[in-house]
């Protein structure tokens, strides 16, 4: 078979026909002349009564009115975006990040201690800190936009509707990137607009967003929220299972920094905290003393661009070879 909307062995379609799954009044097969040109396969749980999915769709490739690409990916396109927007956990991760992330970062800045001479360190940073918070909210939304389609068993009929896997993959990660921008921005401009409000002594001098490096800070975190959350779908794509892909994006984020403050070898510690995603993503929020940092602000940020790009990548080819 040529290019199936779904394709489903046959080891597997017998193994699955004996528990109930696949039934005969639910396979399908159309003919021309004896020749098979067609054929569908219907899927539902053991105890449903009716079923739930359209799991392979194979339709002769030299027939004619084949689906054009761009089609596809506008219908893609439309039912990840309908999917986030009508789902309710979705919602609620959005607005918890958006109140978590101002929260942690209104306590942080209300324990600086100022004088009218200013507040000393990095307070753009320190305005900041709730995004080691929101980005675990972040990480858990990005996972559930797909395992929790293999947990339902949705992401057949996903991937019955859209035979392309790639365009389903590629959907998917411009809907959470743009969720994920807008999400970022009012997270971040809060925090900035919190820290004004406690910290008025800096007034508009360094937390103005006509300040290049508070720009910068401001922007690149709202990138780094971004990358966070395709470094987790490609991880969860991988994965497909929600708790292992959550445990293991958020190990990297919290674990793998605390794991490199036991090196006692300052060379190797340094050298961990260049490449740990959290650490040299977070460098774009630095504001001062940027030569004493173990990474410049955009290497860093880009560090943390190449795990989601690796995450994005192995995510993509494992969807493509495996069965749903």
């Amino acid at each position: 078979m040529d290019e199936p909307v779904g394709w489903i062995d046959a080891d597997r379609y017998l193994d699955e026909l004996k528990q109930g799954m696949y039934r005969p009044e639910g396979t399908w097969i159309a003919e021309d002349d004896g020749r098979i040109v067609g054929r569908s396969l219907w899927w539902g749980q053991q105890d449903s009564a009716h079923p739930v999915a359209l799991d392979c769709l194979h339709v002769d490739p030299t027939l004619p009115d084949r689906a054009e690409v761009a089609a596809g990916l506008r219908l893609a396109l439309h039912a990840e975006w309908t999917k986030v927007r009508t789902v309710v956990g979705p919602l609620w991760l959005l607005l918890g990040t958006v109140a978590a992330t101002v929260a942690l970062s209104t306590v942080a800045t209300s324990v600086v201690h100022c004088t009218a001479s200013g507040c000393g360190g990095d307070t753009t940073k320190v305005t900041l800190m709730g995004i080691y918070l929101g980005q675990a909210l972040v990480a858990i939304l990005a996972v559930q936009i797909i395992s929790g389609e293999y947990s339902s068993g949705m992401i057949r009929t996903t991937l019955t509707a859209i035979s392309r896997r790639a365009t389903v993959f590629a959907a998917k990660a411009v809907v959470l990137t743009g969720v994920v921008a807008v999400d970022g921005t009012v997270a971040v401009l809060g925090s900035v607009l919190a820290g004004r409000l406690i910290l008025p002594y800096l007034g508009d001098r360094a937390l103005s967003m006509s300040d290049g490096p508070t720009l910068r800070a401001v922007f690149g975190t709202v990138l780094y929220l971004i990358l966070i959350g395709l470094l987790s779908l490609g991880t969860a794509t991988a994965v497909r299972d929600s708790a292992t892909s959550i445990g293991i994006v958020l190990g990297l984020l919290y674990i793998v920094p605390i794991v490199s403050q036991t090196i006692g070898d300052p060379h190797w510690q340094r050298l961990f905290q260049k490449f740990a995603p959290m650490n040299a993503g977070l460098a774009i929020q630095a504001t001062t003393d940027l030569p004493g940092l173990p990474i410049s602000p955009w290497a860093g940020l880009g560090v943390t661009a190449g795990w989601a790009a690796a995450a994005l990548l192995a995510g993509a080819l494992l969807l493509r070879i495996r069965d749903a």
